[in-house]
Parts: C-alpha cells; sequence; structure tokens
C-alpha cells in the first residue's frame, strides 16, 4: 500500500473539507462562549450548528442552500411544539406519530430531504425529554436556530470563496475510485488469480462508483457556474468528468477469457508484466485524482511509454518463440489486450496533459449534450407525490410506519425507566440514526453503531479517569469532532466511535464527575434502541429484497438490451448520435449496480427470506458479462472502418431474440416461439480469414512487424466476432436462469430449446 497517496486522499478529501467546516462552525463559537464562561448556559448555539451542518449533503449550491433553509424551519417547528408539549406523555405519543410518519416520509423526494427529515426526528427526540431541558423558554429556540443560521452563513461564505472546491474534489474522487478499479482489474493477471473472487470485487466497486457518478452528475450537471460559464475552471471539470464515464467504460470492457489466458500464458512473464503495468497506471490515475482534489497540477510520475514498451517487449520476443498454427488465436487474444492498455495508457498521458498546459486557449466543450436528461430523477415538491406514497404499497410508508413505531415503543420505555435511564433521548436518536428502509442495512448499521459505540464508551472512559489536563482534553474533543463529521459518510462504526469520545468529554466538561452516569446511559440506550430497530424491521411490514428481484432483473435486462441495440447502431452505421449512446450506457451501468447492490442486501437477509438466491446470483453475473461485452464491443464504434466480414444483423437478432425472451419472461408476457430463435444463423467470413493466416504461417510466412501501435484487422474481426458469440452465449444461459427462476416463481414458461 502506497500510505503517501493514502493519506494526500483523506487530507484532500471532500469528507475532510467537510468535517472541518462543520467541526470549526462548532468549535469557534464553543471556545468563545467558554472564554466568556457561557458555554455551559448556551451550549444549544453549537448544538444547533452540528444538526444544521449534518443536514448539508454534496450537490449543486442552489438545493444545498435550500436544504440548509429547510432544515432550520423544521428544526423551529419540532422545537417549538416539543417545548409545549414536553411533560404530557400523551401528546408528545401524538406527536410521534404526526413528525415521525411526516418526516420520514419526506424521503420520498430524495436522499437530501430524507437527511432533513431524518435529523428533525433526533432534534424532536431531544427536546421532549424532560431530562434533557427542564423548562421551556424562549432564549432555547432563539440559541439553537441561531447556531443553525451560524451554520448557513458560513456555508453561503465557503460557496462564494471556493464555488469550484466541491465539483472539484468529487470529480477527483471519481478518479480515485476508477484507479482502485483498475487495480482490481490488474489483478485478473495475477498467478492463480481467483476469478469468481475477483469477478464479485467488480461488481461491488461497480456499485460505488456507480452512486458516486450519480452524486457527481447532479454536482456537476445542476451547477449553473460549470454548466453555463465559459470560464476555464468550469470548462476543464466538465471536461474531467466525460472524460472519467469514457474511462471507465474502457475500464468495464473484458472481452477476455482469463481462464484461457492463464491456461496459454500462465508461465510465461508476460502476464505478470501486464499486471505490473496496471497497478502503475492506477498510481498514475490515483495521482490525477488527488489533483483535482487538492486543486493542484498533475504530472506523470514515470515514462508511460517506456513502461509500455518493457511489456511489448516481452510480449514481441514471446510470440516470436512461441507463435503458431495453433496458438494463433491466443496470440490474437492477448495482442488485443495489450491494444486496450495501450488506449487506457494513452487516456492518462492525456489527461495529464491537460493539467499541465495553460487552459485559457480552451475553446467551449460543445459536447452537444443536454445535461438534464443525465442527472438522477427527483420528484418535485408538490402534494401529490406524497399522497399518492400513502400506500402500503409504497417502500417509503412502509419504512414510515416501522420507524414511527420504533419511535414510539422506544419513547414508551424510556417512561417505564425515567429512574434508571438519564439520557433517555439516546434512545430515540439511535433508532433514528439505525433503521433504514431496507431490513439488511439496518441491520448493518445496527451493528456498526454497537461496535463503534461500545468501543467509543470504554476509550472515551479510560480517557476521562486518566486524562485531567482540560487543555489535552479540549484538544482530544476537537479531534474526535472532526474524525467523527469526516468519517461518518464512509466509515460509519469508526465515526460513532469518535463521535461518542466527543459526547462523553462534551457531557463531562457541562456536568463535570458524571462519567460513570454517561457511561451506562450510552451503553443501555444503544442496546434498547438496537433491539427495538431490529425486532420493528423484521416484524413490521418489512420488505424483503427477493420482492424486488423480479423488476430490478427487467430492468436491467431492458437496459442491456438498449445499449446492445444503440453499439450495434454505432458499429454498423456508425450513428453520430452520441447523446442516445451516453444516455444508453448510463442507464445499463446504473441498472446494473441497482440489481447487484440489491443482490448484496439479499446476502444480509434472514435465511428464510433469502429466496431463489442461486437463480439471482447467475442472473447477476449474467448481466454484468452482457454490459462488459456490449462495453467492449462499444470500443470498435470508435474505429473509421466498416467490418463487412461480419454479420452484424443476424447477430443483432440472435442476441435480441434471447434478451426479448429474457424481459419477457419477467414482465409475464408471451414470447417468440423458440424455434423462430434457433432459426437464426450468422454468416461470418471472419473463419475463413483465420484459416487462411494460418495457413501462411504454417508456409513461414510470419513476419516480426514490432509495431506497439499497430493491430492487423484480422484481430480485429475475430475480436468482435467472439464477443458477438460471447455476448449470445450469455444471453442464452441468461434466458434459461431466467426459466428456472421463473418456475421456481411459480410461472410455467415455455420449454427450454
Amino acid at each position: 500500500m502506497n500510505y503517501k497517496s493514502e493519506i494526500q486522499k483523506f487530507i484532500t478529501s471532500q469528507y475532510i473539507y467537510s468535517g472541518a467546516r462543520v467541526a470549526l462552525a462548532i468549535i469557534i463559537p464553543s471556545v468563545i462562549l467558554a472564554y466568556f464562561g457561557l458555554l455551559k448556559e448556551y451550549f444549544l448555539f453549537p448544538l444547533g450548528t452540528s444538526f444544521v451542518g449534518l443536514t448539508d449533503m454534496a450537490g449543486p449550491f442552489i438545493r444545498r442552500r435550500n436544504s440548509l433553509i429547510l432544515a432550520i424551519i423544521s428544526f423551529l417547528t419540532v422545537i417549538s411544539v416539543a417545548s409545549f408539549i414536553q411533560g404530557y406523555p400523551a401528546l408528545v405519543f401524538l406527536g410521534i406519530v404526526v413528525f415521525g410518519m411526516f418526516f420520514t416520509l419526506l424521503g420520498v423526494y430524495g436522499q437530501r430531504l430524507a437527511a432533513v427529515g431524518g435529523l428533525t426526528l433526533v432534534v424532536f427526540s431531544i427536546f421532549i425529554d424532560v431530562h434533557f431541558s427542564q423548562t421551556w423558554e424562549f432564549k432555547n429556540i432563539v440559541t439553537f436556530i441561531a447556531g443553525g443560521i451560524w451554520f448557513l452563513l458560513i456555508f453561503l461564505l465557503v460557496s462564494r470563496l471556493q464555488p469550484y472546491k466541491l465539483a472539484s474534489q468529487m470529480i477527483g474522487e471519481n478518479y480515485l475510485e476508477l484507479a482502485e478499479y483498475l487495480k482490481i482489474k490488474a489483478k485478473f493477471y495475477q498467478k492463480n488469480a481467483d476469478l469468481d473472487a475477483l469477478y464479485q470485487e467488480v461488481i461491488s466497486k461497480q456499485i460505488v462508483i456507480k452512486n458516486l457518478q450519480e452524486e457527481t452528475r447532479e454536482m456537476v450537471f445542476k451547477t449553473r457556474t460549470i454548466v453555463n460559464e465559459a470560464t476555464t475552471t468550469s470548462r476543464l471539470l466538465m471536461l474531467m468528468f466525460l472524460d472519467a464515464i469514457d474511462f471507465y467504460e474502457k475500464l468495464m470492457t473484458s472481452d477476455q477469457n482469463y481462464a484461457n489466458l492463464h491456461a496459454h500464458f500462465g508461465k510465461t512473464p508476460i502476464l505478470p508484466a501486464i499486471h505490473r503495468f496496471l497497478n502503475d497506471l492506477a498510481e498514475e490515475v490515483t495521482h490525477i485524482g488527488i489533483a483535482l482534489q487538492s486543486g493542484t497540477k498533475s504530472h506523470p510520475s514515470r515514462d508511460i511509454d517506456a513502461e509500455l514498451q518493457k511489456v511489448y517487449n516481452i510480449y514481441f520476443h514471446l510470440r516470436k518463440r512461441k507463435m503458431s498454427a495453433e496458438t494463433l488465436e491466443n496470440f490474437m487474444a492477448l495482442r488485443l489486450i495489450l491494444y486496450r492498455i495501450s488506449e487506457v495508457a494513452d487516456d492518462v498521458k492525456i489527461i495529464h496533459k491537460v493539467f499541465s498546459q495553460d487552459l485559457r486557449n480552451i475553446k467551449s466543450l460543445s459536447s452537444g449534450l443536454d445535461y438534464d436528461k443525465f442527472v438522477p430523477k427527483q420528484e418535485q415538491l408538490n402534494s401529490r407525490v406524497l399522497l399518492n406514497n400513502l400506500s402500503l404499497k409504497s417502500s417509503h410508508f412502509r419504512h414510515a410506519v416501522r420507524l414511527t413505531t420504533a419511535l414510539l415503543i422506544g419513547y414508551a420505555v424510556s417512561l417505564l425507566g425515567t429512574s434508571e435511564i438519564g439520557h433517555s433521548y439516546w434512545i430515540l436518536i439511535t433508532i433514528v440514526a439505525i433503521m433504514r428502509p431496507a431490513y439488511s442495512t439496518t441491520k448493518h448499521r445496527n451493528l456498526l453503531r454497537l461496535y463503534g459505540t461500545a468501543s467509543g464508551a470504554v476509550a472515551a472512559y479510560l480517557l476521562l479517569i486518566f486524562v485531567k489536563n482540560d487543555t489535552l482534553l479540549l484538544g482530544i474533543l476537537f479531534t474526535s469532532m472532526l474524525l467523527c463529521f469526516t468519517l461518518l459518510k464512509e466509515k460509519y462504526a469508526t465515526a460513532v466511535f469518535f463521535m461518542t469520545i466527543y459526547i462523553f468529554i462534551t457531557f463531562n466538561f457541562l456536568n463535570p464527575g458524571n462519567v460513570n452516569l454517561i457511561f451506562r446511559d450510552r451503553i443501555l440506550d444503544t442496546t434498547i434502541a438496537g433491539i427495538i430497530a431490529a425486532a420493528v424491521s423484521y416484524f413490521i411490514l418489512p420488505v424483503w429484497e427477493h420482492t424486488q428481484n423480479s423488476k430490478l432483473m427487467e430492468k436491467s435486462t431492458l437496459a442491456n438490451l438498449r445499449y446492445f441495440k444503440n453499439v450495434i447502431k454505432k458499429i454498423e452505421y456508425k450513428s453520430p448520435d452520441d447523446e442516445e449512446y451516453r444516455m444508453r450506457r448510463k442507464d445499463a451501468i446504473i441498472s446494473l449496480a441497482n440489481l447487484s447492490d440489491s443482490f448484496q442486501r439479499l446476502l444480509s437477509d434472514p435465511k428464510n427470506q433469502q429466496k431463489k438466491m442461486e437463480s439471482v446470483h447467475q442472473f447477476v453475473t449474467t448481466s454484468h458479462l452482457i454490459t462488459a461485452y456490449t462495453a467492449s464491443l462499444a470500443q470498435y464504434s470508435q474505429s473509421p472502418h466498416h467490418f463487412s466480414e461480419i454479420d452484424f444483423e443476424n447477430w443483432e437478432r440472435k442476441i435480441l431474440a434471447e434478451l426479448s425472451h429474457t424481459l419477457d419472461l419477467l414482465s409475464g408476457r408471451e414470447s417468440q416461439p423458440d424455434s423462430d430463435r434457433i432459426s437464426i444463423k450468422t454468416d461470418d467470413r471472419v473463419q475463413q480469414l483465420l484459416v487462411k493466416r494460418k495457413e501462411e504461417i504454417l508456409e513461414e510466412e510470419f513476419f516480426d512487424r514490432r509495431d506497439p501501435s499497430r493491430i492487423s484487422r484480422l484481430t480485429e474481426l475475430t475480436s468482435i466476432q467472439e464477443i458477438l458469440e460471447l455476448l449470445y452465449d450469455v444471453a442464452l444461459e441468461q434466458r434459461r436462469v431466467t426459466e428456472k427462476y421463473a418456475v421456481i416463481d411459480g410461472v410455467h414458461p415455455s420449454e427450454e430449446s
């Protein structure tokens, strides 16, 4: 591991900047209040700052600003109500029902408002607790809301001073994830590579990249200063993000049989050389990502051309010794791999070049893309959307019922244990933090919360017992706060660990000498909340992942079908419609990632709910291969040549027939008879050319041309034909898997061919 790069990735990331902004917004007024001896009296000010700061999610400036304003208004509303009903349990139960349902249902408008709704419930939970605030005062509301407004002002100031910073960091993070993806791809060339395990790594990383690309699309394509302003920085950021998406497609390509590759070249030096070079390229992509995050120029750290030439020298030497009519096709496959690697290396060099030169002369990108089409769809803020989700068919409504039920139970438990639980609002806060729409996600966060709280409580307890220096404790508090807000999204358990530490130290400053009580309450409340959340998620209107399978499988199949059709059109007719192609590619990648993500969650569901696991796993694998092979095929759409030797028309009919049949099975429609699909034949002339080339080699007409930039037309034709054959085989396998899945599901499709 390159520790220097890892540290640079962390300290230049959006998370450390966001965490530092929230932490400093809390620390600065806290220090000032403490200096004048007012911190204990006005501790609601930094508390309000922290809660409003936590609602700030990465995205376009206008949406972030509006969500912060909405959070302040929501907090003001629930604090006002909670302050009046505090001490009247019947009214509190009613308040939990009303606010629990409403603010949870805000999730129908997207993750940003879901965060606002969740934190609003946390604020409500705090202010209904009689231990937190014994008496209602107007000052409490003003102080808390003033803290929230303070963070809003800081956000507006920082956004004005650094309008491109977040976009640059998010695009940089895209390149960092692509570097990690490239490292995984490099592992396929390692000796004794576990191909099945690596495919799972690839799929998991694709989910991460998909989610990040969706967030970045919203950030870049909905930010006026990037889309509309013709500044050097805005053009560069747009160019870099579009290049990142194209770069991802090249890395996705899977036009080789790794098992066959290892069987024929596993004992030669070529595969280790490829592995080393891909890791070197991954390091270069990492440097690009770090440079983007930090706002500096990027320069190659090694001579990419020289390193690539070393790989080619090994290949040419191996080809000279081992090339024969029998090994021709294996060497053609290896040559194509090197050609693709050369393209990736060229992309890396071009990106470095863009960073290192003066961009003031760059004109508009003139991509001709309608960026709004590429932004993730968000529900419009109108009451109709909310009303349409007031049904048990809505996963949002079911989640709202579960969360509200859990909060009611949690509040009832806190009333029963009034004399024993001194910070009972922690029960409600923990329930809100843990519970998510999916049972598997709730289960996972429950465990992380418990681990983080337990370890953090022990660490904080020891600190408060053995460290008596207030200055040192204050430093640990500020550091823990910074790390908590920085790691909250990516490393939840670690963030909870630091959160627990700074909460313990804060309470100790506000009310010294109660460390034993705080320790007991924190562990007890977290345990109670975890039990309630787990029980309610399991028994109250659960949404199991297997109920989502058919819908996600259908979407993935349809997206792959449309992506394949568009790629064939681009290759055969050289279609210039780049926007439609990018849309189809985006839809296929997103649908695949959603299906894969659902399957990963299915693995965490109870065993009795993991239905049709084997069939779903096979479908996910075949969907991944179809998307990857189509991406491989798409690389030939950029070639100026027409590949007339390939019977694209009939290949398209054959493959689409299988994909369409799969789609019909999943949607319950009637499909064409099996005989119609089987009767489709292809008339390629590639095999004739291949036989002729083998005869030439047997007649010793082999010329050892050592030009890395040259690739024979026969190699391209053979590759295209192989990809089409693989696509057909995988589509056929997926159709058979779907028939098996449909039979298990109670549907009786036609007999297999």
